[in-house]
């Protein structure tokens, strides 16, 4: 199943480049082994696509509830995603 997300600037970058192979999300979605990722690079400053996009397989997921990164009440409702992809 493929799957569309934005991705930050310096995040794009940085699994554009090779370096990040991971993503953490809110697991307010679904996300399974053999999915395909569209990332597309967001400008937050702009409110906007760039127009760069790149593919990737999920490679594993593991979901979770122990990070502090996003409000409480969404963390205990949906827990967190952790995405490896090729």
């Amino acid at each position: 199943m493929k799957k569309e997300k934005k991705v930050w600037p310096e995040y794009f970058q940085r699994i554009f480049d090779g370096e990040k192979k991971y993503e953490l999300r809110l697991a307010d979605w679904e996300c399974s082994p053999g999915d395909l990722l569209l990332l597309k690079e967001w400008d937050p400053k702009t409110k906007s696509y760039t127009g760069r996009e790149i593919e990737k397989v999920v490679t594993h997921v593991l979901k979770t509830n122990d990070v502090k990164f996003w409000p409480k009440a969404d963390v205990e409702k949906h827990g967190f995603l952790v995405i490896s992809f090729d």
